[in-house]
């Protein structure tokens, strides 16, 4: 017997209605996907390690050319906000204080992957490019790689380029400046 079963998705003015009301915890890990409620895994050690190192890299690297920001809100579409590892975004006197960063705003986007690999690139991933984000890095701590992600075109990235220790990657934005991919890496 075939049973019906209804969803409901959600746009992100009730997302954040709900988290408002108190429906979700204050340390639930979630994010809105196409207007579903996705639960983010843990975030292991190595992962909190990479995202921290990669916070003070950027942050000592771009200075006032560019707001780095930590596993916070992007809106991609009106049901889709997810939450970045790592987002540089366009300096913007109040900080994104007053609304969450747009595509427009982002600069760059890293996912770092220690465990969710397949999601990142397979899920999200696609969903950068369709909202038209201008570059993604995926730290792929398994195979200690970097894999830079430009061009977006519909749901794919046109170009690709995976970067190994003792290569490094260009830092998108008015300063032009470069990461060595081990400095990256733990």
């Amino acid at each position: 017997m075939d049973i019906a079963v209804l969803r409901r998705t959600f746009t992100i003015d009730e997302f954040h209605r709900m988290a408002e009301a108190g429906v979700f915890r204050e340390d639930d890990r979630l994010e809105l996907l196409d207007g579903e409620i996705v639960q983010m895994t843990a975030i292991g050690s190595r992962h909190a390690g990479c995202v921290k190192r990669l916070n003070a890299l950027l942050g000592r690297h771009v200075q006032e050319s560019a707001i780095v920001g930590v596993q916070d809100p992007v809106v991609l579409a009106g049901d889709t906000e997810l939450y970045p590892d790592v987002v540089l975004l366009r300096p913007r006197p109040d900080f994104y204080s007053q609304s969450h960063p747009r595509p427009a705003d982002v600069l760059l986007v890293i996912e770092v992957a220690d465990t969710t690999l397949p999601y990142d690139r397979g899920v999200k991933l696609p969903r950068y490019s369709r909202a038209g984000i201008p570059e993604v890095w995926v730290v792929d701590l398994q195979d200690r790689v970097v894999d830079v992600y430009r061009r977006p075109a519909s749901e794919k990235y046109l170009d690709h380029e995976r970067l190994e220790p003792g290569q490094a990657v260009t830092i998108p934005g008015p300063l032009d400046q470069q990461l060595a991919v081990s400095d990256v890496l733990p």
